[in-house]
């Protein structure tokens, strides 16, 4: 593929020397050394960036630089056989981060788009990529006149990556490329040809660490027009394992370091590292006397949730009133949320309360976090896994305590169910339950508690609410330092 459509691109390599050297003077880059430079020597900071990947000895990034699909790090490691030592933080995020990295999907509304406002040379190849797309939905669902309007979207789980479907998105980004090297960047078709080609490079490697999904969506018939039927066909990865070990098998060696990196079992099994793989725990530095640990022995299961409600309210307030602060409660959902902070609302109207919302903008999650740390006397409630239990810190009288009303288990779907009996398949039934639900719901409550003791004169108090925290296998999971809690 050629250069010709990227910005920036003409004169590149001619300009490339005197840039790459005043880089090389600053010795340390970051995101606005790289952007001013470019910008005098007229290139483009992205490329510049890798370029001086080269030139460097300590690369500061995010862990997708060395292991996407894509990843530049690990091509050029691979390339200049270079001895290379990932160091990893926050570990534990990884085996999410990796499905998402090996995971890709395409939208038959985006084709469409594309093709309406397509060149005429392309038009043809986009009406043979229609054809595919329509042969599958009838393929799985009855024809758009007599399908169900209105309702939900339909979910099948194919076996194969569809033969029809990748052979016409081979030939339209043959085609797009060959154009594009021709004519003026069109940013609808680039988004076409790098969509398509990173979903092709993952279908070409499917197996059973993904699911191929077809999802197909009817339209509600309207008086001009009958129903219509469109789909998305998503590559979901279940088991990054596959796709990452080959990555650490190539590094030199590799460092994971995190709070909740625990059971190492897990981590390694879902990760894929080397069997030679060594772990050690690290004293914590804090200690039990930091912690008051409570445990409130109620049902926060979803049938439960309704009659879950006076004694998590009564059991804020109190701690409230016996020592007055800011305090964050996390809940399993949105709804259970809403539920909890009406009832609390209602029953303490004089404390004041500051709540999590459906798809907070940067600007308002930043100002829930500044209330914490300028106000006091905050009872905060927030989604569990959400923006705000895990990665800020909230360190002395900021945050005095820590309620968490779920064990943070993923729903009971249909996607869950599927990543259960593959996890089955791979690691052993035994494993299945613990894989797929318990280890990562308790990874997300550790997580939320340890917004709570920041320093080591951090002090507060943690109540994990539901009944199943005093089971003896869930206690084995918590951080070792938790002294012993108290039931109420």
């Amino acid at each position: 593929m050629s250069w010709g459509f990227l910005p920036l691109a003409n004169g590149f390599f001619d300009r490339l020397p005197a840039a790459r050297q005043a880089a090389a003077n600053r010795y340390w880059l970051d995101q606005a050394s790289i952007n001013e430079i470019a910008a005098k020597h007229e290139l483009c900071p992205y490329y510049l960036a890798q370029e001086m990947a080269r030139w460097s000895d300590v690369i500061v990034g995010d862990v997708s630089h060395y292991f996407d699909q894509q990843a530049l790090l690990f091509g050029l490691s691979q390339q200049n056989e270079w001895r290379s030592v990932p160091l990893i933080d926050e570990a534990h995020n990884l085996i999410d981060r990796a499905r998402s990295m090996y995971s890709a999907e395409l939208n038959q509304g985006q084709f469409s788009g594309a093709a309406k406002a397509a060149p005429a040379s392309l038009k043809k190849t986009f009406t043979a990529l229609q054809r595919a797309w329509r042969r599958l939905i009838t393929a799985h669902q009855p024809a758009a006149a007599t399908a169900q309007t209105g309702a939900e979207p339909e979910r099948y789980i194919l076996t194969t990556v569809p033969t029809e479907l990748t052979t016409a998105l081979q030939r339209l980004i043959s085609e797009i490329g060959d154009y594009l090297t021709e004519f003026a960047a069109d940013p609808e078709l680039q988004a076409v040809l790098f969509d398509s080609a990173a979903f092709l490079k993952l279908a070409e490697q499917f197996g059973e660490h993904s699911l191929c999904t077809l999802t197909v969506r009817t339209s509600a018939k309207t008086n001009r027009k009958l129903a219509r039927q469109t789909a998305s066909l998503a590559l979901q990865n279940l088991i990054p394992a596959d796709f990452l070990a080959p990555r650490f098998q190539h590094a030199e060696a590799a460092i994971l370091f995190s709070a909740t990196l625990s059971p190492a079992r897990y981590y390694h099994d879902l990760l894929g590292l080397p069997d030679a793989t060594c772990g050690q725990t690290i004293a914590s530095p804090f200690s039990p006397q930091q912690l008051q640990l409570n445990v409130l022995k109620v049902s926060t299961r979803f049938n439960d949730r309704a009659r879950s409600l006076p004694a998590i309210s009564q059991r804020i307030a109190e701690q409230y009133q016996a020592r007055s602060g800011n305090y964050l409660v996390y809940l399993s959902s949105f709804a259970y949320l809403k539920q909890l902070q009406d009832y609390f609302a209602k029953q303490h109207p004089h404390i004041f309360t500051v709540t999590q919302t459906s798809g907070m903008s940067e600007a308002e999650r930043l100002a829930f976090i500044a209330r914490f740390r300028n106000e006091r006397g905050l009872v905060g409630f927030a989604v569990l896994g959400g923006a705000f239990s895990e990665g800020i810190d909230l360190p002395g009288d900021a945050l005095v305590g820590v309620f968490i009303a779920t064990l943070g288990l993923p729903p009971f779907d249909d996607y869950h169910q599927q990543l259960a009996q593959r996890l089955a398949a791979r690691f052993g039934a035994k494993q299945s339950y613990a894989y797929t639900y318990l280890y990562p719901g308790l990874r997300k409550v550790i997580q939320a508690a340890g917004r709570l003791i920041r320093t080591p004169d951090d002090t507060g108090v943690i109540e994990l609410i539901d009944d199943r925290f005093t089971h003896t296998e869930i206690q084995a999971l918590l951080p070792t330092w938790w002294r012993e809690y108290e039931l109420y």
